[in-house]
C-alpha cells in the first residue's frame, strides 16, 4: 500500500504520530500538557544532576590525586545525597512517562473502537476491499507499543538534546586548543574533544543507517505475519466444532504451520539485522569511554590538566557522544515503532474509507411512515448485480414475506434495509429506527449473562428480571429461567434453535413496531415456528413484519408474498399468491397449542 511506503519513512511516521497525539492533547489538554510538563521538568532535572555528578567526579579525583582524605570523605557524602536525589527524579520521570503513555493509549483505543463501530464501519470494512486486517491486534497491541514507544523516544530525544546542550560547552572549555602542524604551518584547533565526539558519533550513525535501513520494512512484515498467525488460531477456536466434526485437524495444522513459517521468516531477517547492529553497538560506547583518555593523556602527562579534569573531560566526552548517538542507540526501536504506527494509522484510515465506500454507490435512505423501497438495485462490492429495481411498501401492521432461491439476494435486501449494505442505488424510506428490530438467521449473543443477551442491545437492567423470565417461558425456554444471571458463552451453550427462540424472547421485551426477519425460524420445527409467529397475533399484534426466507409453509403467516425471480441484470421482485392461506386463525391456533 502507498500509505505503508510513506509512513515507514521517518517524516511520515512523525507526522502521523503527531496527528494521533494532537487529538488527545486537544481532548484532554490539562492532563496531557500537565503530564508532559512534569516529564520535561524531571528530564531537565536529571540532566542537572548529571552535571552535578560531573563536578563531583572532578573534585573526588582531585582529592584522590592530592591524597586529601577529609576532602574525599566530604565528596562521598555529597555522592550519597546526589544518588538519593537522582533515584527520586528517575522514579518520578518513569512515573510521568508511564502515565502519559497509559492515558494516551486509553484515549486512542476508545477513539479507534468508536470509529470502527460508527455507522456500521466494522461491517463495511469486513465486506469491502482495502479494509485493515486484524483490527483486534491493531487496537489491542499496536496502540500499546505505538504510544509507549513514542513517549519513550520523544523524552529520550529531549534528554539527549538537553544532555548535549549541558555538556557541549563544558567539553569545549575543557578541551583547550589543539595545535596541529601541517606543512610547517601550525593550526590552532579549539574544542578538539567536542569535534572528535561529533565525528565519532556521525560515523557511528552513518554505519547504523547503512546496516539497519531495512529494519522498518522487516518490522512491518513481522507485525503482519504475527497478526495473520494469531487470526488463524482464533479461527480454529471459533470454528472448533466444525473442524472436529469434519476431522480437519490435519489441514488446520498445515495451515498454522504455513502461517508460522511467515512469522519465522520475518523474525530471522530481524534477528540477522539485530546481530549486525550488535557488532557496532557492543564496542561503540566502550571505545567512547577510552578515546577521550587517549586524546587527553598527553595534556595530563604534561601537567596541563589535573586527574580530576581529565576524568571530568572523559565523562563530558561520553555524555556528548551518548547525546549525539541517540539515533545509533535507538535505531532498532525506531524501526519497530514505525511498524506499530503504520498499523494504527491504517486502521484509522480504513474506518474513514468505509464511509467513502458507503457514500459512493447512491442508495438514498430517508425517513418514512412506512417501509418503502423505490427502484432499489443492489450488487456486490465487486460490481455483480444481485437485485434490480425492487419496490416494496410495508405499512404498519402488515406482514410481508419475501422468498427466492438461495443466492437470489434476499439477505442482501435485508442488509440494505438495515442500512449496512452500501453497494447499489435507489431509495429506501425507513420508519423510526428506534422502533425497529432486525432478526438475522443466527442471532448475536454478546458476552455476559443470559439476561444481558436477552436484553441486547439495551443494558441488562433495562428490563425487570420478571419480564425477562416471562419472555423466556412464552418462547418455550422455561428451562433457562434459573440461569438468567449466569455468565457463559451462550452462543455455544445454546443450540441454534434455542438461540432463535431467544431472539423472539428479546423481541417480546423490546416490543418494536417494525420487525425484519431473515430466516429467523430456519432452525425451528413446525410447532415451535408456529408458536413464534403466534406472537404477532397476540403480544405483538399491530407490529409490521417483513420476513425473508424460502422455507415451505412460511406464507401462511403473512398477508402478502413477494418472490425474487432470477433475471439478467439482477433478480426481480414479483408478487405471488400464498400456496396455503391459514392466516390468521388456524396458523395462530396451532402456535398457541
Amino acid at each position: 500500500m502507498a500509505m505503508e511506503t510513506e509512513a515507514t519513512s521517518g517524516g511520515g511516521a512523525l507526522r502521523e504520530t503527531w496527528r494521533l497525539a494532537r487529538g488527545w492533547y486537544v481532548a484532554a489538554p490539562w492532563t496531557a500538557w500537565g503530564l508532559t510538563a512534569v516529564a520535561v521538568v524531571l528530564t531537565l532535572l536529571q540532566i542537572a544532576l548529571s552535571y552535578a555528578f560531573s563536578d563531583w567526579q572532578r573534585d573526588a579525583f582531585d582529592a584522590l590525586e592530592k591524597r586529601d582524605a577529609m576532602a574525599f570523605q566530604g565528596q562521598l557524602w555529597w555522592f550519597v545525597a546526589l544518588t538519593l536525589l537522582s533515584m527520586a527524579v528517575a522514579v518520578g520521570r518513569l512515573w510521568a512517562r508511564q502515565v502519559l503513555a497509559f492515558l494516551w493509549r486509553r484515549w486512542l483505543v476508545l477513539k479507534l473502537q468508536g470509529a470502527m463501530l460508527l455507522n456500521h464501519r466494522h461491517y463495511r470494512m469486513e465486506m469491502g476491499e482495502g479494509g485493515a486486517d486484524n483490527p483486534d491486534q491493531r487496537i489491542g497491541e499496536n496502540t500499546r507499543w505505538a504510544t509507549i514507544m513514542t513517549v519513550d523516544l520523544v523524552l529520550g530525544l529531549l534528554h539527549s538534546v538537553a544532555l548535549f546542550a549541558c555538556f557541549a560547552g563544558l567539553l569545549w572549555h575543557l578541551s583547550g586548543t589543539l595545535e596541529l602542524a601541517i606543512g610547517g604551518t601550525v593550526i590552532a584547533l579549539p574544542g578538539s574533544m567536542l569535534i572528535a565526539a561529533a565525528l565519532y558519533s556521525g560515523v557511528g550513525a552513518l554505519v547504523v543507517w547503512r546496516v539497519g535501513r531495512a529494519m522498518p520494512r522487516i518490522h512491518l512484515d513481522r507485525n503482519q505475519a504475527e497478526a495473520d498467525h494469531r487470526f488463524a488460531l482464533l479461527r480454529i477456536r471459533e470454528h472448533s466444532e466444525g473442524i472436529a466434526l469434519i476431522r480437519g485437524e490435519a489441514d488446520e495444522e498445515r495451515g498454522l504451520a504455513r502461517a508460522y513459517r511467515k512469522v519465522e521468516a520475518a523474525m530471522l531477517r530481524l534477528l540477522r539485522s539485530e546481530r549486525q547492529l550488535m557488532w557496532l553497538g557492543a564496542g561503540y560506547m566502550a571505545v567512547a569511554g577510552v578515546l577521550p583518555l587517549l586524546l587527553g593523556a598527553p595534556r595530563f602527562f604534561a601537567g596541563a590538566i589535573t586527574l580530576g579534569v581529565l576524568m571530568q573531560m572523559t565523562q563530558a566526552f561520553v555524555e556528548v557522544t551518548r547525546a549525539l548517538s541517540w539515533f545509533v542507540e535507538n535505531w532498532p526501536r525506531l524501526a519497530d515503532w514505525r511498524g506499530h504506527v503504520v498499523r494504527v494509522v491504517e486502521l484509522e484510515r480504513a474506518c474513514e474509507a468505509a464511509d467513502g465506500r458507503a457514500d459512493a454507490p447512491g442508495i438514498v435512505i430517508g425517513p418514512g411512515e412506512a417501509l418503502t423501497l423505490t427502484g432499489l438495485s443492489l450488487g456486490t462490492a465487486c460490481g455483480r448485480a444481485l437485485v434490480a429495481e425492487a419496490a416494496i411498501t410495508l405499512r404498519p401492521g402488515e406482514r410481508v414475506l419475501v422468498t427466492g432461491e438461495s443466492g437470489s439476494g434476499k439477505s442482501t435486501l435485508f442488509r440494505a434495509i438495515a442500512g449496512i449494505w452500501p453497494w447499489g442505488q435507489g431509495g429506501i424510506a425507513v420508519p423510526d429506527r428506534t422502533a425497529t428490530l432486525f432478526m438475522p438467521q443466527r442471532p448475536y449473543l454478546p458476552l455476559g449473562s443470559l439476561r444481558a443477551a436477552l436484553a441486547y442491545p439495551a443494558a441488562a437492567e433495562t428490563f425487570p428480571a420478571e419480564a425477562a423470565a416471562a419472555a423466556l417461558r412464552r418462547c418455550r425456554l422455561a428451562a433457562l429461567v434459573p440461569q438468567l444471571e449466569v455468565v457463559a458463552r451462550w452462543d455455544r451453550v445454546l443450540s441454534l434453535g434455542e438461540q432463535q427462540r431467544l431472539a423472539f424472547a428479546r423481541l417480546l421485551l423490546h416490543r418494536p413496531r417494525w420487525v425484519f426477519m431473515d430466516e429467523a425460524t430456519s432452525a425451528l420445527d413446525e410447532a415451535n415456528q408456529a408458536a413464534m409467529f403466534a406472537l404477532f397475533q397476540a403480544e405483538l399484534a399491530g407490529a409490521a413484519l417483513l420476513s425473508i426466507g424460502h422455507r415451505p409453509g412460511l406464507d401462511r403467516y403473512h398477508d402478502r408474498v413477494l418472490a425474487l425471480r432470477p433475471a439478467p441484470g439482477g433478480a426481480r421482485l414479483e408478487r405471488v399468491m400464498p400456496a396455503v392461506s391459514l392466516w390468521p386463525v388456524e396458523a395462530f391456533r396451532r402456535g398457541a397449542a
